[in-house]
């Protein structure tokens, strides 16, 4: 299984938005409720976001078979966006999204990342010598979402 990591183009837009609507669908209970993933999942309706993501930051999609299994974003030296079909867990292709937006934040030059990671997502950002900084608490739609401000 090769997975191939290019740069975003605008035409990825649809399937990256339903990567992200997947992703956060299949996200365990244990770490986020059905209200809190269905209020995260109403975040890919502001447009907005979406576009100015694809215009100003660093996106890299992975593809296995010229199919998008995964996603990733970078502003500056700081991880937005990064999100893996569920079928496509623990097979490295977050790990090969991360390696290419690391590679560009240095290139960039910066001497350290940061993100606000979710729960599901904190293992991985561990394993990967990030630490937390802070717990965050955001408010969608009138419910509290939990995550983390981490740094590499």
């Amino acid at each position: 299984m090769k997975v191939n990591i290019r740069e975003a183009y605008c035409s990825d837009l649809e399937e990256m938005q339903r990567l992200f609507l997947g992703a956060i669908k299949n996200i365990p209970n244990s770490d986020y409720s059905k209200k809190q993933t269905e209020a995260w999942s109403s975040t890919v309706k502001n447009k907005e976001r979406w576009k100015s993501m694809l215009a100003n930051q660093y996106v890299l999609i992975a593809e296995i078979n010229s199919k998008i299994v995964g996603f990733g974003s970078l502003d500056k030296n700081y991880i937005d966006f990064m999100y893996v079909h569920k079928d496509f867990l623990r097979k490295g292709v977050a790990s090969k999204i991360f390696e290419g937006l690391q590679n560009k934040s240095i290139e960039l030059g910066y001497s350290q990342i940061t993100s606000n990671v979710s729960k599901t997502a904190r293992p991985f950002f561990e394993r990967k010598g990030f630490s937390v900084i802070k717990e965050n608490k955001n408010i969608i739609n009138g419910v509290e979402i939990i995550n983390y401000k981490m740094c590499q």
